[in-house]
């Protein structure tokens, strides 16, 4: 009993419906966890300014995303007791490191788009052509 024996990776089981990686991972690239995490690399942001600067995200998504991100550990709210209230939102040390792993996400994705642009125009183009091959 005296060996201690390293963790199990839990990768090999985010397949896994009750794989607790997997949850975290749905929250880290999440549509909304992605853009907020990327945004906080910048600086802390309020409330207002990050719904600003993550265009198209609602009051309520953002609200969740936070709390989410904020209880997985990833952001930290820094409520001030000044009238009127003021928090701010920013990243935690592990925050910044998911952060950065998704920006590289963000970046590869970016250098990306035109050939996942073709390659949907090809896929389209192959059905439009088998909708209408009457052999088909």
């Amino acid at each position: 009993m005296g060996v201690s024996e390293e963790p199990k990776s839990l990768l090999a089981d985010v397949d896994g419906a009750m794989c607790p990686a997997r949850l975290v991972l749905e929250h880290v690239t999440s549509r909304w966890g992605v853009l907020i995490l990327i945004a906080l690399r910048e600086r802390s942001y309020r409330f207002s300014e990050l719904r600003r600067r993550v265009g198209g995200v609602s009051e309520k998504m953002l609200t969740q995303t936070l709390q989410t991100l904020e209880r997985d550990g990833f952001v930290h709210r820094d409520a001030k007791p000044v009238i009127p209230p003021r928090v701010d939102y920013s990243l935690t040390v592990m925050g910044e490191e998911a952060a950065r792993q998704v920006a590289e996400l963000a970046r590869w994705t970016d250098q990306r788009v035109a050939e996942v642009e073709e390659a949907r125009a090809r896929y389209d183009e192959a059905r439009r052509e088998r909708a209408t091959d009457p052999s088909q």
